[in-house]
């Protein structure tokens, strides 16, 4: 009987011993219900921790114990430090406090101070909300695309424009994510803003290697913005008003503690200011954008999310004897998402998605016109599981279909002497119809407590017309930690891309048209492989990487030289295609900690393509294939009221392609009087540096107004503070008298100072 009993002891020791229970639950922050992406949840009596995914859900397996202590942390919030007494599996959801305990870090990572360190990823970049309110804003207003560009292996591209291009890419090759929703163009025009107003979103994440097998479609980078939930505890309103455009964002609950709305505005007036001075300014310009998002919380287990994008630009340009246009674009996204905990180890988001894009460009120089139209709409569906098997292995699948409807035609022609422009009629235009969709499973693993990987599967497929394409993406990337604060890591991806930017070579401002792969447009294709050596010096304060890169692009596509765009031509039979490859090395030193803080960013890099129908079939380098590329950026906390920050840009001037001579020819045609310029070749011409060093002073201080406290923020800025002449565009004009061509550089932002004032009710 003793020997039973001893037995029946010794079973439930040792089962005891081998169980495992799992925490699971949400993270938000405590004054407004938002989910607290990135926060971390470590135990260190174990060494063992995770962090939140993208709607703010955590799950975590430890093993069996009396008691244990769980310290919850996200950056510029008060940390808890729970101790909990767990017999079985517990869902505990966490509110975080915000407090000063971390706001003196300008960090560009929502994790714990070593993820750099230990996550099994590269090349990929986290930057809250809180990061970009600290740094120079332009106008008084903040912009993700400028504090992107400030990264290593990011560059801006033109004077005036908020594109970014990364590792040798073009901006096509970037895909951004609102919500889940394509962007395809996430600028406003000139560059003074992007698309996405910063009171409206709660997180931005940019992949620029070493991709998770969740992304896909692009060859370069994603970038994943998560717009606010809204607050669920309190009404309030956001009040920003500038010298060119002014903001107003309501947010509170629609039940407390369980559903909430927020909606945000922006809209410039520049319009309104230039209008009375039409002899002297000769743009004309104005953008609006509308940001609205509703939850509810339907039960522990579910949340409905819908959000809503709208934002369009219209310009003008015109001027005597020179090039004018009239230019509109616009985006506009729609997201539902179903978020369920089918148990607490698996989460699952269902999507629906709509996105539009159009753009309409209309030039005009001497006497030659053309017009460039471009529509695009989606319909996207998808499925996204994350399987927490335990806290060293996390399992991501799902599903995606998008039917894609595409418009693109262009016209061109000499301009009647009446000046009455044919204008495309947009309902003749025949339409591409096109599904893409993929397969994918991600799975991130510690194989040792040294080594781990990441490992994926893409499985896309793209179908227009009668023709197929079906391709396989591996991925993988491979962590080892040489000490506590080091790790070296390496990574190889593939990806493909089915939707395609066509860029005029000639052109003087952006006539960008996108087109779907068909049997005459391959797929894009590249490979990259990464290698990245990771460092953290006194105590975390300070970070530091080394990441060399290089990567190949097959299929790239490119207009045929001397291509003249005609209502209704195919345009695929106007494209040629080639290939392309990038290789560099990135630098990276961050300061974290302290009153001062920032960091350091540069590039050394090569990008070339080559066309056998391009440039007599020799290589040449690509138009943003810039040698160096310098950004330095600091933050100082002069005291609790006021921030003074600043950044400084360099980099190598872009290549283009200008002619070397011009041929007159005796009846030789009227779309250019009879003369023709003559090209030497390819990209054969270097713009001028770029360099800029912006300047702002944030005074916060509380204040009250009808009776009614709130908190107010001043922010003045200058852009350009010295003012330099950098080029936007360059462009081949004829000296009157002489009849002689000659080169025209023309600049748009020089010195711009600016001043806002938010109010926070």
């Amino acid at each position: 009987m003793r020997t039973k009993i001893g037995l029946i002891l010794l079973f439930v020791t040792l089962t005891a011993f081998g169980k495992t229970v799992t925490i699971s639950g949400f993270m938000r922050d405590a004054s407004s219900g938002e989910a607290l992406i990135g926060a971390n949840i470590y135990i260190s009596k174990i060494k063992t921790g995770t962090t939140t995914n993208s709607y703010g859900f955590y799950s975590l397996s430890v093993p069996y114990s009396d008691s244990i202590g769980v310290i919850y942390s996200y950056i510029g919030f008060e940390p808890q430090i729970k101790k909990l007494y767990i017999k079985d599996n517990l869902k505990l959801d966490v509110t975080l406090t915000p407090g000063a305990i971390a706001l003196n870090e300008i960090v560009v990572s929502g994790h714990r101070q070593n993820e750099n360190i230990e996550t099994k990823q590269m090349s990929i970049v986290d930057i809250p909300v809180r990061t970009m309110n600290k740094l120079p804003a332009i106008l008084g207003e903040t912009d993700i695309l400028k504090v992107v560009q400030l990264l290593p292996g990011v560059q801006s591209g033109s004077e005036g424009t908020t594109g970014y291009f990364v590792r040798g890419g073009n901006a096509d090759q970037n895909l951004v994510l609102l919500d889940e929703a394509t962007v395809y163009n996430p600028n406003h025009l000139f560059g003074l803003l992007s698309a996405f107003n910063s009171r409206a979103i709660n997180n931005v994440t940019l992949i620029k290697g070493g991709f998770p097998a969740q992304y896909g479609g692009r060859l370069s980078s994603s970038m994943d913005i998560t717009m606010k939930e809204g607050n669920d505890k309190a009404y309030h309103l956001d009040l920003g008003l500038g010298l060119i455009n002014s903001k107003l964002t309501i947010e509170g609950p629609i039940v407390k503690n369980r559903a909430s709305f927020i909606i945000s505005a922006r809209r410039t007036y520049m319009d309104l200011l230039l209008k009375p001075f039409p002899k002297i300014l000769s743009t004309n310009y104005s953008f609006y954008d509308i940001n609205a998002k509703v939850n509810f919380k339907l039960s522990d287990k579910d949340r409905m999310f819908f959000s809503y994008f709208n934002g369009q630009d219209r310009a003008a340009y015109v001027a005597a004897n020179s090039l004018n246009y009239d230019f509109m674009f616009g985006n506009k996204t729609a997201t539902f998402r179903w978020n369920h905990i089918l148990n607490e180890k698996l989460f699952v988001n269902t999507s629906l998605i709509y996105n539009g894009y159009l753009m309409d460009l209309k030039t005009i120089q001497s006497s030659f016109f053309a017009e460039f139209y471009s529509k695009i709409e989606d319909y996207n569906g998808k499925v996204d599981f994350e399987y927490f098997q335990n806290p060293k292995n996390t399992v991501k699948f799902g599903f995606n279909y998008t039917h894609h409807t595409f418009t693109p035609t262009g016209t061109s022609g000499k301009a009647p002497k009446d000046s009455t422009l044919k204008v495309i009629n947009p309902g003749i235009i025949q339409t591409k119809i096109a599904s893409e969709a993929a397969l994918y499973i991600n799975d991130e693993v510690n194989l040792t407590d040294r080594l781990g990987i990441n490992i994926g599967l893409r499985r896309p497929g793209f179908q227009t017309g009668n023709t197929s394409y079906y391709c396989v993406e591996p991925r993988s990337t491979i962590k080892y930690t040489l000490t506590e604060n080091s790790s070296v890591k390496a990574a190889y991806t593939v990806m493909n891309q089915f939707v395609h930017l066509v860029p005029s070579a000639t052109a003087s401002i952006p006539t960008d048209i996108w087109l779907p792969s068909s049997d005459i447009v391959k797929p894009q294709r590249s490979k990259q492989i990464a290698l990245g050596y990771f460092l953290n010096l006194k105590d975390n304060s300070y970070e530091a990487s080394v990441e060399t890169y290089y990567k190949t692009m097959d299929r790239q596509v490119a207009f045929k030289e001397g291509t003249r765009l005609i209502e209704q031509t195919n345009i695929d039979s106007q494209l040629v295609f080639g290939k392309g490859w990038s290789y560099g090395v990135e630098f990276f030193l961050k300061k974290k900690a302290g009153r001062f803080s920032g960091w350091l960013s540069y590039t050394l890099s090569w990008t070339n393509q080559q066309f056998p129908d391009l440039n007599f079939g020799k290589v040449f380098p690509f138009k943003y294939d810039r040698r160096h590329n310098l950004a330095l950026v600091g933050v100082y906390e002069l005291n609790k009221n006021w921030i003074l920050s600043s950044n400084f840009i360099f980099t190598s001037g872009n290549a283009m392609t200008l002619p070397g001579g011009r041929v007159s020819v005796y009846e030789g045609g009227d779309l250019y009087n009879g003369v023709f310029d003559v090209y030497t070749g390819k990209n054969n011409y270097r713009l001028n540096p770029y360099h800029r060093l912006d300047v702002a002073a944030t005074y916060k201080h509380k204040g009250h107004l009808f009776h009614q406290s709130y908190d107010g923020e001043l922010v003045i800025s200058i852009y350009n503070a010295y003012s330099r002449m950098n080029p936007y565009f360059v462009y081949v004009d004829v000296e009157p008298a002489s009849k002689k061509a000659f080169a025209k550089q023309v600049s748009l932002l020089p010195i711009i100072p600016g001043i806002s004032y938010n109010f926070n009710f």
